[in-house]
């Protein structure tokens, strides 16, 4: 992690100018910023509010959370700025923005084949923060808005702000967290009930009541958001919360309705998009001990990709493909296959074998 002079940033994001500016939240705001390299990068600082408070605690936060992960699927925190009474974050640049505007805004929805990816990719970075020692990472604000898109469409967690560390012990005692513990370990921080609304976990209440499980609830109700294309929370809509609306849905067997209307789902993801409401349904069951965690999501997930989404031969007989271009390259017992398609609409199909790496035996 390097460290970064204050003006290089100024001059990088034009003086934090409001065309710059990428996204905002209540800590704080981030700008898109072009070094003296020419390299894009994104620059977090604190909201006006905080600054003027002198409170970086959040930022701080975000700083040794990310310092402590390492993952492909988590936003790379790439330096700090601690000059002229600032601190700012210098993060890679996500170039498609978050999850959130890419399901709700875009002008083309993201492609089924994409969405599983792209969830499965989530729970991998949830899987990187229960699993750092010595403390456990729990993110504490899953949401569509916190994950970002870079520019080959990979998903990837971010906003740190939140996240606390939790001690193994206890977790595996039960998986519930003592108020008392959390602030007697040096690395972590409060855990005072926070997230977002639609998403936070009824169960959490008070500082015992944190587990992983919130995040597992927290990101089953991302699936949902992923699957049907609806908001975790719509006040235009009846009834406004998304699991009010999917549970009896899923239980009355009626999943067809909750697919996002607005894309086709082609016969050999719909296996795919079941298992992921399946999933969703475990993940926000108000019933701790039955959540799945996020080892067995990602599992399940992986498995099912792997054996529906992509059958290599099916995929390069169909007739939706106009042209391929591959390279098979052999490793030890296992093929990897790359694929680039001119076809716009399938093209995140062979873009997601190509980023999750699926492997097929030789032969195929």
């Amino acid at each position: 992690m390097e460290k970064t002079r204050y003006r290089d940033i100024e001059i990088a994001t034009q003086c934090f100018s409001m065309e710059r500016l990428i996204g905002k939240g209540s800590h704080g705001r981030v700008y898109k910023g072009v070094l003296e390299s020419g390299k894009h990068v994104a620059v977090k600082k604190a909201s006006t509010g905080l600054h003027l408070l002198g409170d970086n605690s959040k930022l701080d936060n975000e700083i040794q959370m990310l310092s402590s992960i390492k993952s492909q699927h988590i936003v790379n925190l790439l330096g700090v700025c601690q000059e002229s009474g600032h601190k700012l974050l210098v993060m890679e640049f996500m170039a498609n923005g978050s999850m959130e505007k890419l399901l709700h805004s875009a002008p083309e929805p993201p492609t089924w084949s994409s969405r599983a990816v792209m969830a499965l990719q989530i729970g991998m970075a949830i899987q990187a923060l229960h699993k750092v020692t010595p403390y456990p990472i729990i993110h504490r604000d899953i949401k569509s808005a916190n994950v970002l898109i870079d520019s080959q469409r990979n998903a990837k967690l971010a906003d740190f702000g939140l996240a606390v560390r939790a001690p193994p012990a206890l977790l595996s005692a039960g998986d519930l967290l003592g108020c008392d513990h959390i602030h007697t370990s040096r690395d972590s921080v409060e855990a005072v009930p926070a997230g977002t609304i639609g998403y936070i976990d009824p169960c959490y209440t008070t500082p015992g009541k944190l587990s992983t499980k919130t995040d597992i609830f927290s990101f089953g109700v991302l699936l949902l958001e992923i699957v049907s294309g609806r908001r975790a929370m719509d006040i235009a809509l009846e009834p406004a919360s998304i699991i009010e609306w999917a549970m009896p849905l899923i239980e009355q067997k009626r999943v067809k309705e909750m697919y996002d209307s607005r894309v086709v789902l082609p016969n050999n993801m719909k296996r795919v998009a079941r298992r992921m409401l399946k999933v969703a349904a475990r993940c926000v069951s108000s019933k701790e001990e039955e959540r799945p965690s996020i080892g067995e999501i990602v599992t399940e997930l992986t498995s099912e990709l792997q054996h529906r989404q992509f059958s290599v031969r099916g995929l390069l007989r169909s007739s939706l493909w106009r042209r391929h271009y591959y390279t098979v390259i052999k490793r030890k017992r296992t093929t990897t296959l790359t694929c680039e398609s001119e076809q716009k609409g399938e093209e995140d199909a062979q873009l997601s074998i190509f980023r999750m790496r699926c492997k097929v035996s030789d032969g195929n």
